[in-house]
Parts: C-alpha cells; sequence; structure tokens
C-alpha cells in the first residue's frame, strides 16, 4: 500500500512535499532539493493547485478524491517547472502565471496573470497579492481566511539547521539553515524598497496564523510576527514592536 502523500492542515488545505528535481543535473539530485504543493478546496467543490509538484499516480489518485482540479497556479518566476505536467493530467483546469511569467514559458498556455485580485474561481475563498520590488521573482502571495493561512513560495524559507537545503554550501551561502525568513538571495532580489515595504504592509494585514511555504517546515502557529520579526528590516521598527 502506498504512503500518504497529502497533508492534511485545516478544512480544505492540504500540502504535499517533493524533489525539485527536474532540470538538475543528475550528479546534483542526491542533495535535498526539496518543494512543496498546496491544494485548498474551493466552495465549487474544485481544487487549488498552487506550484505544483511533480505528480505520480499516487498523489493524483489523491488528489482526485478531493476534487477536480480547477485552477493550477505557477506562484512566481522560479516556481513553474511542474506547471506543464500538471496541465497535462488536468487538461480542463485553467493556469495562471505570476507577472512575467508568459515570457519565460512561452511554451504553456496561460488562462490568464495574477495579479492582486482574486480570480473569479477563487474569489471568496481565498485572497492575493503581488509582492512589488522583486523584478526578478514576482511572486504572489495568497491568504486563505477560513484557515488563517499565509501561502507563499520563496519570500521566506524555514529549513531546519540539521537538515541543509539543497547542496549544504548552497545553504549556507543563501543563509536557509536555521532560520525563518528571506534568503539572502531574497534580499538581493529586491530593488524597490518601497515599493516592497507597500506590498509586504498589505500582506501584514491579512489575519495569518499558518504559514506555508516551499522550502522548510510549515509554521503551524505564531506566523503572523515571524513573518513580521523576518521582514522588520523593510517594514521598520514600528512593525516589530506591534
Amino acid at each position: 500500500m502506498s504512503q500518504k502523500r497529502l497533508k492534511d492542515h485545516a478544512p480544505g488545505l492540504w500540502t504535499a512535499d517533493g524533489q525539485a528535481d527536474k532540470e538538475i543535473p543528475k550528479f546534483l539530485k542526491k542533495y535535498d532539493f526539496s518543494t512543496r504543493m498546496t491544494a485548498v478546496k474551493l466552495t465549487d467543490g474544485g481544487l487549488f493547485l498552487h506550484s505544483p509538484i511533480r505528480l505520480d499516480s499516487g498523489l493524483r489518485a489523491e488528489l482526485d478524491g478531493l476534487g477536480e482540479v480547477r485552477a493550477i497556479v505557477a506562484p512566481n518566476k522560479f516556481h513553474h517547472l511542474y506547471a506543464g505536467d500538471a496541465c497535462a493530467a488536468y487538461p480542463s483546469a485553467k493556469l495562471y502565471n505570476a507577472p512575467g511569467l508568459e515570457v519565460k514559458r512561452k511554451d504553456l498556455r496561460f488562462a490568464g496573470m495574477l495579479a492582486d485580485e482574486p480570480r473569479p474561481e477563487w474569489r471568496g475563498d481565498l485572497e492575493q497579492r503581488t509582492i512589488r520590488g522583486m523584478p526578478m521573482l514576482n511572486e504572489v502571495a495568497f491568504f486563505h481566511p477560513s484557515s488563517r493561512t499565509l501561502i507563499v513560495t520563496d519570500l521566506v524559507f524555514n529549513v531546519p539547521k540539521n537538515r541543509a537545503w539543497g547542496i549544504p554550501i548552497l545553504s549556507r551561502l543563501l543563509g536557509v539553515g536555521g532560520r525563518f525568513g528571506p534568503s539572502r538571495l531574497g534580499r538581493w532580489l529586491i530593488r524597490d524598497k518601497e515599493a516592497a515595504r507597500a506590498s509586504l504592509g498589505m500582506i501584514m494585514r491579512w489575519d495569518f496564523d499558518r504559514v506555508i511555504l516551499s522550502h522548510g517546515n510549515v509554521i503551524e502557529s505564531g506566523g503572523h510576527k515571524k513573518v513580521r520579526d523576518a521582514f522588520g528590516f523593510i517594514l521598520g521598527a514600528a512593525s516589530r514592536a506591534q
């Protein structure tokens, strides 16, 4: 009997972990390049897939048991490698992209670009906000109000100190081991601090407690303060004191 892949976090909210091994050279595949997909059950009964991972037959069977996949989201300009596979698995689903990804992935057929307003398919179930000021990433963050969950990809990392992400030296260089927050690369990617501050300020208005991220452990509680503290260098001392 195959092991269950989907993890329940709250009613209508699941994640599945996998290896981000697509297009990685064979000699690097012994290292941990783990990533995470999130599935949300929508009011109409359909499923919303955020940052899809490799879908094997077992994982597909689990998803099919939850509902029909109707929306697939590539939430930033890095998390898109399995979007085409997900569309092939669910041809009736619509694929939505982070701003700029349509230029990078001209081979994919997108139904629309993500912005600050939810698409009709998930309006009322999810809220969203584009993280501006980081054009190389252009991440779109999501909020699931019913479970008080923030859903992101590379905005923050939470890799345990005893588990290096990727090549061990890469984890140290990126500063992603044993701490919650943006990587050193993520800080470097901020090109417009005022735009980033405004976007993060809007996200901090959401009443989230849990944080689902792509790399590292999910924060099941206390996530709002952790995000606020992690971005204190952008949000300012007044925000950290709240």
